[in-house]
Parts: structure tokens; C-alpha cells; sequence
């Protein structure tokens, strides 16, 4: 009954700012805007989802615990200050119609909540961009156009020599095409918890890299801070979350969420014997 009440609550209050009787301030661009900017121009991007915001209020997350630095830097980081790191939210405010019902209700919920807490900490003089460019396959309930979206995303680093920094079951293009038109992968596997106490070493570990390296980043609360400190030394990142689980629930055409058998596989014996080679030879860094 709790939650049913809620359900309708948060129903009412999006439908008077959807119809315009209440005032929405946040702006986003959309996933294929997203997409473009990133694509055409040599931006760094960082993406907000629920769960940082959930941080900023002080809240755990699954693999980051609480921590005050954390809730404030991430506050910082929300509010846009580099021309040339864009900074993505979700893109919920104005309408849900292109999302799936169960997706619709959790953002309904979602903004019930943390609306206040967007308009805080988000800069009004910024129009952010999609967080869902990393998340375009589960919410949709036309996904007819997931396919030329991912083709788009994987030109980004065509032809590019990349460095995927990410957890340790996290495995991104291992087992897909995702990563395929890249011309070189190698890898700086992260503590899959609580990575935020790992940032020094991992940022010693990205930083001997050159310039010329395109920095892709999966490893949750801690990529936020990492992407900024490399941008700040001259590199180009992009905090990609968990577009490989899309990509890969794409693929499947999965109907709706699903476990990937991949992310079970942690030790060098379990990769080889998956036929991970190639994931293993990409690995420089462990940390």
C-alpha cells in the first residue's frame, strides 16, 4: 500500500511539471545530441546516474560506501564547470515517453525524491547532455534504434588507441564487438569495491600513458574523480558506465535485464578457460 501511494504521488507531481504547471529548470540534451558532440568533437564526458546522486545525499551505493569527500566532490563535479567535459544526467525531466512502464515508474519515483537535489547542485546556466547514451537499450520502449546508436558510439574510437580502466569483472568488449574497430586496447583493472581509495595508484598507472591514449572509464563512483583529474592533465575520457551491459543486452536482444555470465569471471584461470585470452594480453595494470 506504502509503496502503491508513492507511485501515485510521484505520477501526479511529474504530470504538473510535464504539462508545464510546474516549472521545470533542468535542462539535457538527447542521447543522439549526446552522441554527436562526442563523436565530432574531442570532448571528455562524465555521466550522473541515480546512484551519485544518491551519493551526494550521503546514501551507500552496492560498491561504494559513504563518505562526505565523496558527497561533496561528486556536488562539484555535478555542476559543470569545464567547457569541454561534459557532464551527463539523466534525461528524464520533461517527458518519459520513450521509456518502457517499469523504467517510466522508476524515474517517476527517482525524481520524486532527488528533483530538489538536481536542482541544487546542477548549474542553470548549463544544458547538460544524456546519461542514457551509455544506458540506450534497457529503458527504451522502441528499441528499433539501439542499433544505429551503438554503430554511432563505436565510431568514437575507431581507429583509436584506447585504455579501458575498470573493475575486475566488469570486462568490457570481451566476448562482443564492441570494442572492435579500436586500434589498440589495453587495460588497468580496479578494485571492483570502494575503487575511491584506489585513485592515486590508478591515476599513476593512467598517467604513464601519452596523450594520444582515448581513456575509457567503468569503475563506478571513482571514474567521476578520475575523469576529471585526467582531463585536467590534457587526456580525453569518457566514463562509459555500463554501456558494455547494454551493448551486450542489445545483442542478445534481451528483454529486459540479465546476468552475464562474463561477470563471474574474475581469476586467470576462469578467463582462459572462457577463451579470454585476449582480454588477459590487454591487462597491464593490475591495481
Amino acid at each position: 500500500m506504502k509503496q502503491r501511494f508513492k507511485d501515485i504521488l510521484a505520477a501526479i507531481a511529474y504530470f504538473l511539471y510535464e504539462k508545464g504547471i510546474l516549472h521545470n529548470r533542468i535542462k539535457v540534451h538527447t542521447i543522439d545530441e549526446t552522441i554527436d558532440v562526442l563523436l565530432n568533437t574531442e570532448k571528455s564526458m562524465v555521466r550522473f546516474g541515480d546512484g551519485e546522486i544518491v551519493m551526494i545525499k550521503g546514501g551507500d551505493l552496492m560498491l561504494q560506501k559513504a563518505d562526505p569527500e565523496i558527497a561533496k566532490g561528486l556536488a562539484e563535479i555535478l555542476a559543470y564547470s569545464f567547457e569541454d567535459l561534459i557532464v551527463t544526467i539523466p534525461d528524464v525531466f520533461e517527458t518519459l515517453a520513450d521509456h518502457h512502464r517499469d523504467s517510466r515508474q522508476f524515474w517517476r519515483d527517482h525524481l520524486l525524491f532527488n528533483r530538489k537535489t538536481y536542482e541544487k547542485y546542477c548549474n542553470p546556466d548549463r544544458v547538460y547532455y544524456s546519461t542514457f547514451v551509455s544506458r540506450g537499450y534497457y529503458y527504451a520502449a522502441d528499441r528499433s534504434g539501439c542499433g544505429a546508436q551503438f554503430a554511432k558510439i563505436r565510431k568514437i574510437w575507431e581507429n583509436r588507441d584506447i585504455v579501458v580502466v575498470e573493475g575486475e569483472r566488469t570486462h568490457n568488449g570481451v566476448g562482443n564487438d564492441l570494442l572492435d574497430t579500436a586500434r589498440s586496447i589495453e587495460r588497468v583493472i580496479c578494485p571492483p569495491s570502494n575503487a575511491y581509495e584506489a585513485i592515486p595508484a590508478i591515476l599513476g598507472a593512467c598517467t604513464a600513458y601519452g596523450k594520444d591514449r582515448l581513456f575509457l572509464l567503468s569503475v563506478g563512483v571513482a571514474a567521476k574523480f578520475l575523469a576529471v583529474k585526467l582531463f585536467e592533465q590534457g587526456y580525453r575520457v569518457l566514463d562509459i558506465g555500463n554501456l558494455d551491459m547494454e551493448y551486450e543486452w542489445f545483442v542478445r536482444r534481451s528483454p529486459g535485464k540479465m546476468k552475464l555470465e562474463k561477470h563471474g569471471f574474475v581469476s586467470e584461470e576462469t578467463n582462459r578457460a572462457a577463451g579470454y585470452t585476449a582480454y588477459l594480453e590487454q591487462i597491464k595494470v593490475r591495481i
